[in-house]
C-alpha cells in the first residue's frame, strides 16, 4: 500500500509501556503510519502541526495540561482534526468534557487490539465510536443536553414503527410540531433521517431497544 493512502496517526501518551505497544500494533497494519508520538500537551501540539495528522490518539490524563484541553487546543488549530481519546478513566465527567470538547471517540485501553483498529479505520472514514459503557455513562447527559423529554418521546413513537400522524395522535399535538421535534431531533443527533436518529440513540443509551 502507497504511503498516500494509509491512514496517518498521532500517538499522544505518556506510559512508555503503552506507548511503545501502541507502536507495534500500528506498524503491523498495512494501511496506517505512526507518523508521531508525544508525551504531554506541549509536544503533541508541535508534532500536531508538523505532521498534520489523519488521527490522533490522545491520553486523557497527561502530565501538566491534560487531553481535554489538548484536545480544545488541536480543534482550534485544525476544527476538522480527529481525535481518539483512548484511556483508562471510565469517569462520566471525563467522557462528557472530552465530547464536548470534539473527541471523536472515547475508548478505554482495555478494548480487544482488533477493537482499536476498528474505530480508527472508522473514524477515519467520517465516522464517531462511543462503545456501550461508554454511551450508558453518557445517557443522562445527553438527554439533559440534547434531547428534550418530548423529543425521546417522540423517538421512541418513531422506533415502535409510527407514522408522523400516528405520532401526533398518540401525543396530542399536531404533525407540524411532530415535523418540527424530528428535524430537532436529526440536528442534535447528528443524524441522516428519523430512522437513522432512533439507530443513534439507541447505540448512545438514549432509548431502549
Amino acid at each position: 500500500m502507497s504511503e498516500g493512502t494509509r491512514i496517518r496517526i498521532l500517538s499522544v501518551e505518556d506510559h512508555p509501556v503503552f506507548r511503545e505497544g501502541l507502536r507495534f500494533i500500528i506498524d503491523s497494519q498495512a494501511d496506517m503510519e505512526l507518523v508521531a508520538q508525544a508525551s504531554n500537551s506541549d509536544e503533541a501540539i508541535a508534532e500536531f502541526q508538523r505532521t498534520a495528522p489523519d488521527v490522533t490518539l490522545m491520553d486523557v490524563r497527561l502530565p501538566g495540561t491534560g487531553g481535554t484541553e489538548t484536545l480544545t487546543a488541536l480543534r482550534k488549530l485544525s476544527p476538522t482534526a480527529r481525535v481518539v481519546m483512548l484511556t483508562t478513566s471510565d469517569s462520566e465527567g471525563d467522557i462528557h468534557t472530552a465530547l464536548k470538547a470534539g473527541a471523536v471517540a472515547y475508548l478505554l485501553k482495555s478494548m480487544p487490539k482488533d477493537d482499536l483498529l476498528h474505530v480508527i479505520r472508522a473514524v477515519h472514514s467520517g465516522k464517531k465510536h462511543f462503545p456501550a459503557e461508554v454511551a450508558m455513562r453518557l445517557a443522562g447527559h445527553f438527554a439533559d443536553d440534547e434531547l428534550t423529554r418530548r423529543e425521546i418521546q417522540v423517538l421512541a413513537l418513531i422506533r415502535d414503527g409510527n407514522r408522523n400522524k400516528q405520532i401526533a395522535d398518540h401525543l396530542s399535538i399536531s404533525e407540524t410540531t411532530v415535523n418540527f421535534h424530528i428535524r430537532n431531533i436529526v440536528d442534535k443527533l447528528e443524524a441522516k433521517d428519523r430512522t437513522h436518529a432512533v439507530i443513534v440513540a439507541v447505540r448512545r443509551g438514549l432509548l431502549p431497544i
